[in-house]
């Protein structure tokens, strides 16, 4: 992931992307709003996901409104420390996930699973998102509480009864062992380097969807 050639060859795609008459953007749809929806009056509540690269879920889901903070790091797996070298090699069983947290009261864990099944993450793909491969790219929703897990459980069989992917919805339901943030160079990438080859082709194209989707819902 994220090696030289593969941002030249990301670079390359982008620019056929950008010369099709089907933008990037077009390429993601619209999912339906959850039909579940368990209200919470806490004031902080936390959520991670994990559907790919970090850069981008933690990019997108930091314009949230609402979202105190976005961090990228690892869930998942067994190891008790996990660094970015020994999860990219896919043997720790760990996926490079993303903790939101976030004020339930101005957005809510639902809006979050809409966000995150219409603009971050391909649910179809198993053990790889796009340009990387390996399990630990993996789509997994990792449940903070019995309420998350209701409702992350409830919106995939409603997305898979409302036929909105061409395939079967891979997204696992993991327990949640635990979270460690990645390494100080990965926190607020998109941000940092937003003329990065690999940020402009696959992440700078998913902050204008959810900008464009969901305009309510972003920071202003």
């Amino acid at each position: 992931m994220r090696t030289f050639l593969s941002a030249i060859l990301a670079t390359a795609v982008g620019l056929a992307m950008i010369a099709s008459p089907t933008s990037a953007a077009e390429l993601n749809r619209v999912a339906p709003a959850p039909a579940l929806i368990v209200q919470s009056a806490a004031s902080r509540e936390v959520a991670y996901f994990a559907g790919g690269c970090f850069w981008g879920i933690e990019g997108v889901f930091d314009q949230v409104r609402g979202v105190q903070s976005a961090v990228s790091g690892y869930s998942g797996g067994r190891s008790a420390r996990p660094t970015y070298e020994t999860v990219s090699s896919g043997t720790t069983g760990h996926a490079e996930t993303v903790r939101v947290t976030f004020d339930p009261r101005r957005v809510r864990y639902a809006d979050l699973l809409r966000i995150y099944y219409s603009v971050l993450t391909d649910p179809t793909q198993l053990d790889r998102q796009g340009p990387d491969h390996g399990p630990q790219y993996r789509g997994a929703l990792f449940p903070a509480s019995p309420a998350q897990e209701r409702q992350a459980r409830a919106y995939i069989a409603q997305l898979g009864k409302a036929h909105l992917f061409a395939r079967p919805i891979v997204t696992r339901i993991e327990r949640l062992r635990g979270f460690t943030p990645a390494e100080s160079y990965h926190q607020d990438f998109m941000a940092n380097h937003p003329l990065h080859p690999y940020i402009l082709v696959n992440d700078r194209p998913k902050l204008a969807v959810f900008r464009r989707l969901f305009p309510s819902l972003a920071k202003r």
